[in-house]
């Protein structure tokens, strides 16, 4: 699914991960660890195409339009005048269009994702008017409904109450049964021990 070659991630040509060789596989489910300032969110946004590689290449067996990326919420605008319907509804873009209408299907659908995070009481709310866990909850089912093969979450339970920990763990498990591949980054080593197969930690670059 991933193959990394001598690959460095960083910010203006400086790298902040070591050197990464090899392969994540198809349907691995993933934990990536490591100290602050090791450079795992770096890495992440690497893989999502949202920011260049340093030195070396990687190479996804799926395009970056088919990749589902949650970023931390504190990159999260919330402010923005749309509904939680809304919200999750621009999960489904690359089958609707960006200017396609919902049908009653794409409607359903959305109403169903709502529904396994248990935020179906939400619906007609806006975002900024949510908690941190029932934000979390809204950007899962957005992330459900992009039925991406390859789902990249940077820190997805950071600051957030156990039960809706729980809660999405078993959704993600749910899709890991399903087929798909997942990078997740963590610092929970707790989490990464009950739920986690495989763990990438990186060290800090020397460079």
């Amino acid at each position: 699914m991933i193959q990394m070659q001598q690959l460095q991630a960083g910010y203006r040509h400086k790298a902040v991960t070591p050197l990464l060789q090899g392969d994540i596989s198809q349907g691995a489910m993933l934990a990536l660890v490591g100290a602050n300032g090791s450079g795992k969110s770096t890495l992440l946004k690497t893989l999502a195409g949202l920011l260049p590689p340093v030195a070396g290449r990687y190479t996804l067996s799926v395009p970056h339009s088919q990749v589902g990326w949650l970023p931390q919420q504190s990159e999260i605008e919330t402010q923005f005048p749309i509904t939680v319907f809304d919200l999750v509804a621009m999960g489904c873009w690359q089958r609707s269009g960006w200017f396609g209408g919902i049908g009653r299907a794409l409607r359903q659908e959305i109403l169903s994702c709502l529904d396994k995070v248990n935020m179906m009481a939400f619906v007609n709310a806006q975002p900024g008017e949510l908690s941190g866990g029932q934000l979390q909850r809204v950007l899962f089912a957005r992330l459900l409904m992009q039925r991406a093969p390859l789902l990249l979450l940077d820190e997805p339970f950071t600051g957030i109450d156990s039960q809706t920990v729980e809660l999405l763990l078993a959704l993600l498990q749910e899709q890991h049964q399903l087929g798909r591949t997942m990078v997740v980054v963590l610092h929970d080593q707790a989490i990464v021990e009950r739920w986690f197969p495989e763990v990438l930690c990186l060290h800090a670059s020397q460079a």
